[in-house]
């Protein structure tokens, strides 16, 4: 043992009554009348040479006059946590844990876990801790020993034969962790206790964060960081080990798991408030150590200069760096005087990064008005005219921002320009790529030459695979390698790109909620006195470097993969996130930066759409739109999702769906079928989302005209008569009894009235439907050509009833006209009729088509002439002469559409029909001669008065006839009361408007 005071060895044999014999200070402890305390000379474990480097060189009694002066002010709980923090430097100092027993371990955890509880439950103790700089220099010296100790026990990089570093060698450091397996679980379970107590200290904000900043603990919990996601990262699973020490890989690797989430926590309130160390954590988050941009396949280059860009935020740093709280400096002051005590962990680290020099603090402050002067050559001299972040990102978001930010200069593409897309893609439909196309010129979000800016978004080279491979035998290299590029192409670069294929919903919240901390605009504090919006410049920095740009990617994937609903933590901030790159204008580049060039829409932009869906969704019956300047920034954003939708994403499904019905009519052979089953899921995903959100933006009053002007009724019938011809119906027969519900009674004055409501599902009728985890998953096709599309026809039916349905409040009356004229024009009636035949493979079709076709029919003469002359009118009022009578689902007994008198089918009557339908069950013709409906044979005969009459004979099980129609009646009757409820409230309003 060595005499604290002098390092001088003591005596084996020794009592409260022995003395150092070279300072002649008693071991025991006495009061010290000069700093008004109880002062203790303990025995130390420190030999004589290590306290000496402590003291500098310096004996006790050149330091005893400054240590009597020095007054301790400190509280119980900081002098208990300060001396468990200087003895547990010990176990990681260059001693080695020596004199560290297990009963001396387990009281310094005591204390630990006391301290950890004091600082979560007592702010005064809290608030204590935060403001002694004496724990923040201790907490900083053990992370600074303990980190590196940590690598040497957990990784083992492996090296080429020429002697550079290749990476990580898994099965070493699997040997490593296992041989090092107990200190490993001591070590990892201090630091994280010690990180919770500092984290539960940086709530004091400001001053807290500076004395963290100040110390240099923000850079050790960086390092801790990537070991965290080093070790985390490398998957154990294939490793040839035990069941026990696979138990001790998963333990170890939890642990590390652990911390790695109390490393982001203590990040978020490291930065939360303060935006210069926002900028530093972003700093350190976006930039590594290739300073540029990869290539985006199908992007123009960006033009942007990275390193330009790392430099300036540097420069703004460094300007910064003295913006200090008041207090943390005065304490920060203090501390720096006392430093050369032995009593102090030691003089502040000197953090180079961004210190000011000498030179620059001769120069002037920062302007307050920006004054970019490119002639200059020196660069710090140049960014403090200009002031702000970056001139750099702010030239990169001009040219990248949405093309119509400033007015409406990209128009919408022709659905004469749309129909010519879609037939090129039909023609190379069976081709392993995809046609180049022709017609990318300035009508789609293109290059425009009176703007000057370089092409942006949909000006892209449409060159793309549609498959994994080209009918030959790849092997299994080229599997591994589409595997690899399904959710990105090439290796992802980012500090924290990992982190959401580590963790799991609960634990990744602090990420989410440190990067919405640093881009929305309710987390920040207005603007610089440059006029400078610095969540809005980090926003923009996040998306246009690679780094932040890979963990949006893979932020997006985390939500899809772990199936987050809007009800969920994760995905309520995600969309935040995401409304913060709407309200810059940058929402188009994103959605562009994350295609895929084999997928129509890629994973991530079909988990992105469908956050812009919760988006517009909480807009819908919200003044929102009484301000301009949001009704114009959503209808820009919706201008370029839709052109997107007709230029890209119809014309590619359409084509997929063509080759489907090439193979169906023996065209073509199955074999030749462009993709596989995996790329079907993915595009039908992708059209389901977007149809989602076009149904969304349907029912928003104020956006519903700009579908109408669009003419959107044009996709929507093109996919409708395309799955007609490409895609067999799913016989009754096959489908199996549906659930029994009770049919919920109508609210009177609910909007569009549903006829299919006892079947639908309680969620939400415009939400994609996802299989829950106690429903059944469909049984896949063995072969991609047979693909259903499922559910598909019901999200266009429910679209087209939204946008011909009448525009007043209750959506009552006759239908749009508008709406109407465009179905005629394209032809859309008789795809409409042809969804009246059950389809196992869109559940209650028939009920969707009739509501959509009385809105249709009525006050539409010209559709009403247009079924009247389906068959000619002698022969139609023949069939009606002989068999005149009108049975049970509106049709007659020869098997004619009943229509009201003014011409009109009787939907009503049909929706109650188990067996009304047109062309019968699976479209295929039955009875007398053939007519062509939508490419599908049709049995049409003739009736009186101009009714055209189709065979509809099915083959169906009795006992699901009769559940249906028992189910049907239940309807009957509920509408009947609805009816009747809604008459009573209009003549009591009638009554009360006397």
């Amino acid at each position: 043992m060595y005499c604290a005071e002098c390092g001088h060895p003591l005596p084996d044999i020794r009592d409260d009554n022995t003395t150092c014999s070279k300072c002649k200070t008693r071991l025991g402890t006495w009061w010290d009348e000069s700093s008004k305390t109880m002062r203790t000379n303990r025995e130390a474990f420190v030999p004589t040479n290590m306290m000496s480097e402590l003291m500098g060189g310096r004996s006790h009694f050149e330091m005893n006059k400054k240590v009597s002066d020095r007054t301790n002010t400190y509280g119980l709980e900081e002098r208990g946590f300060l001396a468990t923090l200087t003895l547990l430097e010990m176990r990681w100092g260059p001693g080695g844990r020596a004199g560290l027993g297990r009963k001396a371990m387990e009281g310094l955890g005591k204390m630990i876990r006391s301290t950890l509880d004091m600082s979560l439950s007592r702010g005064e103790v809290r608030e204590a801790l935060a403001k002694n700089v004496d724990i923040w220099m201790r907490l900083q010296r053990i992370f600074y020993l303990a980190v590196p100790i940590l690598v040497s026990r957990s990784l083992r990089e492996s090296y080429t034969e020429q002697g550079a570093p290749s990476g990580l060698d898994v099965s070493e450091s699997v040997a490593l962790i296992l041989k090092n397996f107990d200190a490993l679980t001591e070590d990892l379970g201090y630091l994280n206790n010690l990180l919770v107590v500092s984290r539960n200290m940086l709530a004091v904000k400001e001053t807290a964060q500076e004395i963290c900043r100040a110390v240099g603990l923000d850079k050790q919990v960086h390092k801790l960081i990537i070991l965290c996601v080093n070790v985390t990262s490398k998957g154990y699973d294939g490793e040839n080990v035990d069941e026990n020490s696979r138990g001790r890989l998963n333990e170890v690797t939890e642990l590390y798991k652990k911390l790695l989430v109390t490393c982001l926590q203590h990040t978020h309130n490291w930065t939360m408030g303060n935006d210069r160390f926002k900028m530093s954590f972003w700093f350190d988050m976006l930039f590594d150590n290739d300073l540029h941009n990869d290539p985006v396949h199908e992007l123009p280059p960006d033009d942007l200069n990275v390193e330009k860009v790392y430099h300036e935020v540097k420069n703004w740093l460094t300007r910064h760096s003295a913006d200090q709280d008041e207090t943390a400096r005065e304490l920060l002051e203090k501390y720096a005087a006392e430093a050369d005590m032995a009593c102090t962990p030691g003089p502040l680290p000197q953090i180079d990064e961004f210190t000011v020099t000498d030179a620059d603090k001769e120069i002037d402050p920062e302007e307050t008005t920006p004054i970019w002067k490119p002639e200059l050559t020196d660069k710090y001299e140049q960014d403090r005219l200009y002031a702000r972040v970056s001139h750099e990102i702010d030239i990169w978001w001009k040219r990248q921002r949405d093309q119509n930010y400033e007015g409406w200069v990209v128009k919408m593409v022709s659905v004469e320009d749309a129909m010519k897309r879609a037939e090129a893609c039909k023609e190379t439909a069976m081709h392993r790529f995809l046609p180049q196309r022709a017609f990318q010129d300035q009508d789609a979000y293109g290059h425009d030459e009176q703007l000057q800016e370089p092409p942006l978004h949909d000006e892209i080279d449409d060159t793309r695979s549609m498959d994994g491979h080209d009918g030959e035998e790849d092997g299994e290299e080229e599997d591994e390698e589409d595997d690899d590029e399904s959710y990105a192409e090439g290796p992802l670069r980012g500090l924290l790109t990992e982190i959401p294929n580590i963790l799991d919903t609960k634990q990744i919240e602090a990420l989410h909620m440190t990067v919405k901390a640093c881009i929305v605009d309710s987390m920040g504090s207005g603007l610089t006195p440059a006029g400078e919006n610095l969540q809005k410049t980090r926003c923009k920095m996040f998306l246009a470097l690679d780094c932040g740009k890979n963990l949006l990617r893979e932020m997006l994937v985390f939500i899809a993969v772990w199936e987050q609903t809007d009800q969920h933590f994760i995905f309520q901030i995600t969309a935040q996130i995401i409304e913060s790159f709407h309200h810059n204008a940058l929402l188009p580049y994103a959605w562009s930066s994350l295609r895929i060039m084999k997928d129509i829409v890629s994973p991530a932009q079909t988990v992105l759409l469908r956050l812009i869906n919760y988006m517009f969704r909480a807009r819908k019956d919200s003044p929102i739109y009484d301000d301009l300047r949001d009704y114009n920034r959503d209808a820009k954003l919706i201008h370029f999702l839709f052109t997107y939708f007709r230029t890209r994403v119809v014309p590619d499904c359409i084509a997929l769906i063509h080759a489907q019905a090439q193979i169906r009519t023996q065209k073509s052979d199955p074999n030749d079928f462009p993709v596989d089953l995996w790329d079907m899921e993915r595009a039908k995903d992708g059209l389901s989302q977007y149809l989602d959100f076009i149904s969304v933006i349907a029912e928003i009053p104020e956006m519903r005209p700009l579908l109408i002007e669009w003419e959107c009724v044009y996709e929507l019938v093109a996919l409708l008569r395309a799955l007609e011809q490409g895609v067999a119906r799913k016989n009754l027969s096959e489908q199996p009894l549906p659930n029994r519900r009770p049919a919920p009674v109508p609210q009177p004055g609910g909007g569009i009235p549903a006829i299919e409501r006892p079947y639908e599902s309680p969620t939400s009728q415009n939400s994609p439907q996802f299989q829950g985890p106690g429903q059944t998953l469909p049984p896949l096709h063995d072969t991609p050509h047979k693909f259903p599309w499922s559910g598909i026809k019901i999200q266009i039916l429910i679209i087209l009833t939204s946008l011909v349905a009448p525009n007043n409040a209750r959506r009552q009356g006759p239908g749009n006209p508008i709406v109407q004229k465009q179905l005629l024009d394209q032809n859309g009636i008789m795809p409409l009729l042809n969804c009246c035949v059950y389809d196992g493979h869109n559940e209650y079709i028939k009920e969707r088509a009739t509501l959509c076709l009385k809105y249709v029919m009525e006050g539409c003469e010209e559709a009403q002439k247009w079924v009247k002359d389906l068959v000619p009118a002698n022969k139609q009022r023949a069939a009606q002469g002989a068999n005149g009578s009108v049975g049970a689902g509106g049709m007659t007994q020869s098997g004619s559409v009943s229509v009201n008198e003014s011409g009109i089918p009787d939907v009503n009557r049909m929706a109650r029909s188990p067996r009304a339908g047109f062309g019968g069950a699976g479209g295929m013709p039955r009875g007398g001669g053939a007519g062509v409906v939508g490419g599908t044979n049709t049995n049409i005969s003739k009736g009186q008065g101009g009714e055209a009459t189709m065979g509809n004979t099915l083959d169906v099980d009795p006992a699901l006839q009769l559940e249906k129609l028992r189910l049907q009646e239940r309807v009957r009757v509920a509408e009947l009361k609805a009816k009747e409820m809604r008459g009573k409230e209009n003549e009591k309003g009638q009554g009360q408007g006397k």
